[in-house]
């Protein structure tokens, strides 16, 4: 299916998704041309979306293999019904003339017995689908090696049963945070596409596509809050855009409608997830009538202890904790 960058724009306008040009034209391509899209970025920067928005846009259905360390054939392709062949197994043998046990073999080791998992569901679908394998950096490079059958020839081997070519040809996305190094045969044979986290003016307006009643000073607020908190080294575990979502859901839940800085120290726990991160916030930061290099209003913005607070005109904000 081919799809043009002006349709695939407006599905993705539809679906609330931010996008750039960038994105766009590696999507069509990609799918023009069909070679899998590798997607790089750190946690949380919506790699695993765009799968989700170019099922929506081309309208197929979404199969999803998560990754992680030992993930193996039987649960990335295939695995044998065993309770189905037992059965048939105790059937065949069952009867006042049993079968030979040579046909009985061959027999439950045929499709009828076969439990189909990501990977072979892609293939042998009757109509494309997306084919989202996850996190591909937390496979083993054991994975990567049968990986590369099914991307470049479109075909998987089962040993008893023999070679299954595809039905129909998936879209196939891979995201990886970058925790190991992929192997240059699995990069050749992808489009490649970087994610980084959002500067402020995109994220406000992620911020207000998924929820279009925030304030747009609130938006801001916390995009400012969040982009910082990114920026601080001190910061272990930075805030995802999910989180930054949560965060804005849970200042609403509460009827907060500013982000002061006591606001942002009831709900550290939406935005941070460890307690390390949390004790950097200094949530006593006074700064509220100083401005940003950009010119806007520094409100209830949310500083690490002991960081200057930028863009204030050389102004540190050197509260902390008691």
């Amino acid at each position: 299916m081919i799809i043009s960058p002006e349709e695939l724009k407006k599905k993705l306008d539809e679906a609330g998704y931010i996008y750039d040009e960038t994105l766009i034209t590696t999507l069509v391509v990609s799918l023009a041309l069909g070679r899998p899209l590798l997607i790089e970025g750190a946690a949380g920067v919506g790699k695993t979306e765009v799968a989700k928005v170019m099922a929506y846009a081309l309208g197929r259905e979404l199969v999803r293999l998560q990754c992680y360390e030992g993930l193996d054939e039987s649960k990335s392709i295939y695995e044998w019904n065993y309770q189905k062949q037992l059965l048939s197994i105790q059937v065949g043998m069952g009867q006042a003339q049993p079968q030979n046990k040579t046909e009985l073999t061959k027999s439950v080791f045929s499709e009828e017995y076969l439990l189909e998992r990501p990977l072979l569901k892609s293939i042998r679908s009757e109509k494309p689908v997306v084919l989202l394998i996850d996190e591909i950096d937390k496979a083993d490079e054991e994975f990567e090696a049968f990986l590369l059958e099914m991307l470049s020839e479109l075909q998987l081997t089962i040993p008893e049963i023999g070679t299954v070519k595809a039905k129909s040809t998936p879209f196939v996305v891979l995201t990886s945070n970058r925790t190991r190094p992929l192997s240059e045969a699995l990069r050749r044979r992808c489009a490649y596409l970087f994610i980084n986290y959002p500067d402020i003016e995109k994220e406000v307006a992620i911020i207000k596509a998924k929820m279009p009643n925030v304030s747009d000073r609130l938006a801001l607020a916390v995009a400012q809050a969040v982009h910082d908190l990114r920026e601080n080294d001190n910061i272990m575990k930075k805030p995802s855009i999910a989180e930054t979502l949560d965060w804005i859901a849970a200042l609403e839940a509460l009827g907060i409608p500013d982000l002061t800085p006591e606001a942002a120290g009831l709900t550290a726990g939406f935005i941070l997830k460890n307690e390390e991160d949390i004790a950097q916030l200094d949530t006593g930061c006074g700064c509220a009538d100083h401005t940003h290099a950009d010119g806007t209003p520094c409100e209830g913005h949310v500083h690490a202890d002991g960081t200057p607070c930028e863009g204030h005109d050389g102004h540190h904000c050197h509260h902390h904790h008691n």
